[in-house]
């Protein structure tokens, strides 16, 4: 039978797997059992009922009568008294597919976007006779990602079988680095602008126990309500699964480290996509202990100092940023749940849908003993040289962190939109804004554009520049509903508006219209577009800015007493109206300084 299927997986059609009630599939008319027992037992009314379901029925009904009380919903013990009084561990196990060519052990393509089984080699299908071809391409992205992790490369690592079986996992085995992964002893720093939750304070550390590769499953695609299909481009696509150490101790917190990691392994291009297109999965492991003393009783198999944890859960397969944070709340309340009702929780696995209350249990969970790892005796050991971990980390991107930092001190930005130009359009939003700001360098450079500028001129073009590239081009594509293209505004033409500002020569206002104007699809070049409107800012005489504000003060007697006697949010409005009337020839600090003299410099 399984012959069968996978000799129509090669000639290219999608093979159809019903899942039976009885814990059983079928491929075709016969029937095979999942289950690998040969007991069966004859029930009372003369139907054949296997062992494993009637001892599974067994358990559904025991655990329905210890479980008549409906639990919390997730977020009801947050920050309760009952929930204080307990401590959350949670540990990550994240699988992110490498951005590769080949497959792991196969030299057939990657491809998420061919039909179905049409990229399979005989290795991927377990074919009898087909053995396992390790391609070194993909051993390069999984560096970088160790590296951008802060891992210790090890020279010599070796692959493991993992042995279980589903119809999705044909050679009924996986391959992974369980006992010698190539990359150990990593961290991460999380602070306050990745996310974390206030109770962590300004940054949290979270260590990384290992990085390992391993090849990925078949795609099942369920076919409601009893059937499913399975696609076998995906088998042996390399993945990398990165464990961390349980040091997170807030729900909001491993939603930012997820989000996090997913930002640095983009930024070294060590993964083809993110969460939000299912080149990254997430599997949670949630424990929680009692904070007073009684939880710190000793274990025999712990090393001397170490604290003991709550019998952990695990979450298998959350595809989402939110899905972390409100799988890792609704656990957590069950958790406490069953121990303040006197209950134990037990070591499972369990399962999260996003908009749930609670998560679900799926099976016990399995240890080492009952995945039978191995060595996998047709691959030698994976030796990785100094010379090759060296010359990666020389060619290696600068990671966000350090961008994020650079353009705080050297441009001025504050760090939320600093971050938020490295975060935005997987990294286009940051070239473009770094092609403006040399643009408008130059443009300084140029004596017949501009006049000398002063000391900090750099930053307050940055800064400047950062107003556009963010606010200005975010409203305007917002209201527009269209993706960002720096061909909606080229940079040379942001440049000489922001030249133009910067030196005096249109007001912000005729900025903000040239802006749109070129946003919309106007061609012509900054310089031409200014001669033709006639927008250049034809400075006023001291003698016109008291004269108009004068005039305004006058006509607003009660507004203008109230300005006096320190209402200055109303002296805002004075300045429009006189932006207003002088139709872009007002220039906003002038007119400032101009009102609070006649005002007589009234104070807050």
């Amino acid at each position: 039978m399984l012959n069968a299927i996978f000799r129509d997986a090669v000639l290219r059609r999608p093979r159809r797997v019903v899942f039976r009630a009885d814990n059983s599939w079928a491929g075709s008319t016969r029937l095979y059992p999942l289950a690998q027992s040969s007991r069966w037992l004859q029930a009372s009314s003369g139907d054949i009922v296997p062992l494993r379901k009637q001892l599974k029925d067994e358990a559904k009904a025991n655990k329905s009568q210890r479980n008549k009380v409906k639990l919390p919903d997730a977020g009801d013990l947050v920050g309760t008294p009952i929930s204080r009084k307990w401590e959350l561990t949670v540990g990550l196990e994240i699988h992110a597919q490498l951005n590769t060519e080949r497959k792991l052990f196969s030299d057939a393509f990657n491809s998420t976007i061919q039909p179905s089984n049409t990229q399979v080699a005989p290795f991927d299908l377990a074919l009898p006779g087909s053995q396992p071809a390790f391609q070194k391409g993909t051993l390069l992205p999984a560096i970088r990602a160790a590296l951008a992790l802060s891992c210790h490369i090890q020279q010599r690592s070796q692959f493991d079988r993992k042995h279980y079986f589903y119809a999705d996992q044909p050679a009924g085995y996986q391959i992974t680095q369980y006992y010698q992964p190539f990359a150990t002893d990593g961290f991460i720093v999380l602070y306050e602008h990745d996310g974390i939750a206030p109770e962590d304070g300004d940054m949290v550390r979270v260590g990384i126990k290992q990085v390992q590769l391993e090849q990925d499953t078949a795609k099942t695609l369920l076919q409601p309500p009893s059937e499913a299909l399975l696609d076998f481009n995906r088998v042996s696509h390399p993945l990398i699964e990165i464990i961390t150490l349980p040091q997170i101790h807030q729900p909001k917190t491993a939603a930012a480290c997820v989000k996090k990691i997913q930002k640095l392994l983009q930024a070294v291009n060590a993964v083809t996509t993110g969460m939000e297109l299912g080149g990254l999965r997430a599997d949670v492991n949630v424990s929680v202990r009692r904070t007073d003393k009684s939880s710190h009783s000793s274990a025999s198999h712990l090393d001397r100092g170490q604290v003991s944890l709550g019998q952990r859960t695990e979450i298998k397969n959350l595809s989402s940023f939110k899905a972390v944070e409100d799988a890792i709340i609704a656990e957590q309340n069950r958790q406490i749940f069953v121990l303040e009702s006197g209950g134990v929780i037990e070591g499972e696995t369990r399962g999260w849908t996003l908009g749930a209350s609670e998560t679900v249990k799926l099976r016990g969970k399995e240890g080492e003993v009952d995945y039978r790892y191995m060595p996998d005796p047709d691959l030698p050991p994976l030796f990785i040289s100094e010379d090759l971990t060296t010359t990666v980390t020389k060619t290696m991107p600068q990671l966000p962190d350090r961008t994020v930092e650079e353009l705080v001190q050297t441009q001025g930005l504050t760090i939320k939109d600093a971050k938020t130009l490295v975060d935005l359009d997987d990294g286009e939003r940051l070239d473009y804004f770094d092609h403006v700001c040399k643009q408008l360098t130059a443009l300084y450079c140029d004596p017949i554009l501009s006049t000398e500028t002063s000391g900090d001129g750099r930053v307050r073009s940055g800064v400047n520049v950062a107003n556009w590239v963010l606010h200005e081009m975010g409203g305007l594509l917002s209201n527009s509903e269209t993706a960002f293209s720096p061909e909606k505004v080229p940079a040379q033409d942001l440049a000489y508006i922001c030249l133009m500002l910067e030196t005096g020569k249109i007001t912000r206002r005729t900025a903000k219209h040239l802006f749109g104007q070129k946003f919309h699809g106007d061609r012509r070049d900054v310089k031409t577009m200014i001669e033709q409107q006639n927008l250049h800012l034809v400075h006023l005489t001291d003698e016109q800015y008291a004269a108009m504000a004068q005039d305004l003060i006058s006509s607003n007697p009660v507004m203008a007493e109230q300005v006096k006697k320190g209402q200055l949010g109303k002296l805002g409005y004075f300045i429009g109206q006189m932006m207003r009337k002088g139709q872009g020839k007002v220039l906003a600090p002038k007119a400032e300084a101009t009102l609070k003299r006649l005002l007589g410099n009234p104070v807050q």
